[in-house]
């Protein structure tokens, strides 16, 4: 039987647009022009005979006709997707592409991974650490380590661990003419900053103490780098337990007094469903949360 199929390359601007309800950032996400998204959709539209969207000044919106067939072609989009994972993974065994923040990479993942590589000596993992959330498909992307709430769309979500934050620093600033022995001695010393989002002021405002400069201090992009800094006893760090469990373990870092918050997000394994049919995505799950369980 013929199938009856639109033309093909319309579709992903069709879902990207019906997606962000936005030309503009459909054309940012697939990296083409917003006439390119525009003509693809009226191209689309044409062959139809249906209106699919409803377009006014600076906005569109998807007509009732454009809503259903959207959830259609994104379920559609999702299992070609899929199907060229599973078609492509024979040939692409020895790679393993995971994607994660450069904080928990550094601190973490880079530092346990020959581990994983001695046990697993046919896999190669190749790490991407882009500050934006990586598309599985678009970006290849075969296993992420994501920090937030465990709510993402179309994809299975495994809670890898949770998260507290309290102050380090190096074991010098237990000495010196401001020996660091409780909160209120933190006046005396440089705060240092990264970009999460417990801040000093939350933190310190629990601790009870008002009378600290919780902007004052010196301030990371990266967790990696804040994280070096505090072991190079530049300051104190308001820790997350996952980065800096290396350091304390090793007496590079300490935390001189016992305040912890616990964090509202987690880290959790996040893939594609039916990627753990992938041997080399299945080895690299279950090595993450063995490493969990042996601390």
């Amino acid at each position: 039987m013929t199938r009856k199929l639109p033309p093909l390359t319309t579709l992903p601007a069709f879902d990207a647009a019906a997606r962000h309800l936005s030309f503009t950032k459909a054309a940012g996400e697939l990296n083409v022009t917003h006439g390119a998204i525009s003509r693809a959709v009226r191209n689309l539209e044409e062959v139809l005979g249906l209106r699919l969207f409803e377009r006014g000044t600076r906005s569109v919106r998807l007509t009732p006709e454009g809503a259903a067939y959207s959830a259609e072609i994104a379920a559609a989009l999702d299992r070609v997707g899929i199907a060229t994972m599973a078609a492509t993974a024979s040939r692409s065994t020895g790679v393993l592409n995971v994607s994660t923040s450069d904080g928990f990479a550094g601190r973490w993942l880079v530092p346990r991974l020959h581990k994983f590589h001695r046990a697993n000596t046919g896999i190669d993992v190749r790490l991407s650490t882009s500050g934006t959330l990586s598309d599985f498909i678009r970006d290849g992307i075969d296993l992420a380590i994501r920090y937030g709430d465990g709510n993402y769309e179309k994809v299975v979500s495994e809670l890898l661990m949770d998260e507290d934050v309290s102050p380090v620093c190096s074991p010098e600033l237990l000495n010196g003419s401001h020996p660091l022995r409780g909160p209120e001695d933190l006046k005396y010393h440089r705060l240092i900053h990264d970009n999460f989002r417990i801040g000093w002021q939350t933190w310190l405002q629990a601790a009870g103490l008002y009378g600290i400069d919780h902007t004052a201090g010196v301030k990371f992009e990266s967790a990696a780098y804040a994280v070096e800094a505090a072991v190079q006893g530049e300051g104190v760090l308001l820790g997350r337990s996952a980065l800096v469990a290396a350091d304390i373990a090793a007496d590079r870092l300490i935390r001189p007094f016992d305040v912890a918050l616990k964090s509202r997000w987690s880290y959790y394994v996040v893939y594609p469903e039916g990627a753990l049919r992938h041997r080399k995505v299945r080895a690299f799950r279950d090595w993450l949360f063995s490493e969990v369980r042996a601390g």
